[in-house]
């Protein structure tokens, strides 16, 4: 039997995380905060060009035990690592903190100038995590989420949802040094339970929508590939390049202007093979998450199932062969999920790596885990890995 890793209840996480605190610092918590980790349903490499994503909250969470201090310190715990790090809260500079605990001291430096006076108090944190690790989930975005949830209310900051996404941007780009959009930090701040964002990467406005999974008899199995997942060599930046010049050709701001015609027919003046098929994918990608968002908000899923398959299918078809950042873990992945009755499958985030995302009927989820299981067995690549992702909540305090 095919396992499949469920997000722990967090009143267990919770209480857990309450007893870790208590056994590092000696002393009761303050408060209990978390944030959850995302995945992209549609809407992939757009939001550099201006695009629409679909991004929900999962219900793998970040859980933070958080007490202030008068020390003028930050004493980090991590669960996972078995890691204490402490730092000087003023003064804080990028480099000064590497390693996980740079996304938490990141925060810290991203408020700084919202404390009174502009010198910060001290802080002890916990952080237990359950978002899996280099799955293309957002760990990171959900660390920073709660912490940021936690300073805010401890030190009566004050701050709204949006101020609290663009620290937690600020921390991952210009703290910790690693490439954001801001996509995973939206969704882990603002999502509703049984319900995804439609993210406007143009402005950052939301709208929330239903994505009511269990309500409909549906699963959302993510698949682990566990192929290497990284952006950080050349081919993101590369992709990135591409389509900006893409819009330079068409004499737009960002793809996001052009008319979809058919995303072929709108590309027709770009000559150059690579710019062109880029450039269809990321108009073609804008228009499928729209066309998704519509079926959502005008209410069953299940009646605009077929359409919604459809639609996820043509994602990845397109981010394999026009935008080509899949790998063949992914491309297995997706394949088995359809011949074993998905309803869709893509690959999500970035690529190059990462997870597959399968739209299953609840009933069939074992089914279509193992069928994955055997493609990969077949092949001699790594055993994937599954979890099964509920639309969740955004960031906020548990007690």
């Amino acid at each position: 039997m095919t396992e499949l890793h469920a997000a722990p209840v967090d009143t267990d996480a919770i209480e857990k995380a309450a007893r870790e605190f208590r056994e590092t610092f000696g002393a009761e918590p303050e408060g209990m905060f978390s944030a959850p980790g995302r995945v992209n349903i549609i809407g992939e490499h757009v939001d550099y060009q201006q695009g629409l994503c679909l991004p929900m909250a999962i219900s793998h969470r970040c859980f933070v035990a958080a007490r202030r201090t008068d020390t003028g310190v930050v004493r980090m715990r991590s669960v996972q690592s078995g890691e204490t790090v402490e730092a000087p809260v003023e003064g804080l500079e990028p480099g000064a903190v590497d390693g996980w605990a740079s996304y938490v001291a990141g925060v810290l430096w991203a408020l700084a100038d919202r404390f009174e006076g502009g010198a910060p108090c001290g802080f002890d944190l916990l952080i237990d995590g359950y978002v899996p690790l280099g799955a293309g989930l957002s760990s990171s975005a959900a660390l920073e989420c709660a912490v940021a949830a936690a300073v805010d209310e401890l030190c009566e900051l004050g701050t709204s949802a949006h101020e609290r996404i663009r620290a937690a941007i600020k921390a991952e780009t210009e703290f910790a040094g690693a490439a954001t959009g801001g996509l995973d930090q939206s969704a882990s701040i603002l999502c509703e339970e049984g319900h995804a964002i439609l993210l406007d990467c143009r402005d950052f406005s939301t709208v929330s929508v239903p994505w009511d999974l269990a309500g409909q008899g549906l699963e959302l199995l993510i698949i682990d590939t566990r192929a290497p997942h990284s952006l950080v060599g050349g081919e993101y930046a590369e992709r990135r390049a591409q389509a900006e010049a893409g819009a330079r050709t068409l004499g737009v701001e960002s793809l996001r202007d052009v008319p979809f015609e058919g995303a072929s027919d709108a590309c027709q003046g770009i000559s150059d093979p690579v710019v062109h098929k880029r450039s269809r994918h990321i108009i073609g990608e804008i228009e499928r998450v729209r066309e998704f968002a519509e079926i959502l908000e005008a209410g069953s899923i299940r009646e605009g199932l077929e359409r919604i398959a459809e639609l996820l299918n043509a994602s990845h078809d397109s981010l394999r062969d026009d935008y080509e950042v899949s790998v063949p873990e992914l491309d297995v992945a997706v394949d088995a999920a359809r011949e074993a009755g998905a309803h869709g499958a893509r690959m999500t985030g970035g690529g190059f790596g990462g997870s597959v995302i399968a739209l299953v009927d609840a009933e069939m989820v074992e089914d279509v885990a193992s069928a994955v299981q055997s493609a990969f067995a077949k092949r001699a690549l790594a055993e994937p890995v599954f979890f099964l992702a509920a639309p969740s909540r955004g960031a906020g305090r548990d007690r």
